[in-house]
């Protein structure tokens, strides 16, 4: 994927930092690493900006360097959200061999304004997580922590 760097900035708001519960974190590395070569892409859902729930999602593309979730199944899972009592806070998806920047088409299908957007870079030994808030057409580097 090409990279939107110059769409991804910092924002000029202040945001608390997303959190990731640590089990999270640990399940979504495992569910990227098990999808290379291509892409994986996923929903987390929690309280309060705090991802307590992974779904993994299948990446209809099979892509190496794109990534689309099918609408049946996001409705589905958010669907089981609700019944949870939990909300969407958050939308990943790997960059296997490319770095966590959000490309131009991550940026324009960014379609849940209130998620945050996580980007898990493969493309080194250690994993490397971006957290992005994605408004209108622009990125903003949304700080996190592993809790």
């Amino acid at each position: 994927m090409e990279a939107a760097a110059a769409g991804a900035g910092r924002a000029n708001f202040q945001e608390r930092p997303f959190a990731i519960a640590r089990p999270i974190w640990e399940e979504m590395v495992r569910h990227c690493n098990e999808e290379k070569p291509n892409e994986a892409c996923g929903l987390l859902s929690g309280r309060n900006g705090r991802a307590e729930t992974i779904w993994r999602m299948e990446n209809t593309e099979k892509s190496p360097d794109a990534f689309a979730m099918d609408t049946r199944q996001i409705q589905k899972v958010l669907q089981k959200i609700s019944l949870k009592g939990e909300a969407l806070v958050g939308i990943y998806h790997s960059h296997p061999t490319a770095p966590p920047i959000p490309s131009t088409a991550d940026i324009a299908y960014a379609y849940y304004p209130e998620a945050a957007y996580l980007i898990l870079s493969l493309s080194s030994n250690q994993p490397e997580l971006c957290c992005y808030r994605i408004l209108g057409k622009q990125a903003f580097v949304l700080p996190f922590q592993l809790i």
